[in-house]
């Protein structure tokens, strides 16, 4: 796998924890301010990868699943 490459298998430590606190991170918030976070979210991320292709890749990948 190189740098390049988007990883489509499991690859975060704690996930279960991960999305608890994403999920906890949402609780109380407006519908619009739910997804203000989720934008603010995927940038910051974005952000962190820096890598055209992997982000080019990642949105064709969350594309296609909502076929």
């Amino acid at each position: 796998m190189t740098e390049n490459q988007l990883i489509l298998t499991p690859n975060i430590d704690g996930a279960d924890d991960f999305y608890a606190e994403l999920l906890t991170a949402h609780e109380g918030l407006s519908k619009e301010d739910s997804d203000a976070l989720n934008a603010r979210i995927v940038l910051v991320l974005a952000n962190h990868v820096g890598n055209r292709n992997v982000l080019s890749a990642a949105i064709n990948a969350a594309k296609s699943a909502l076929k």
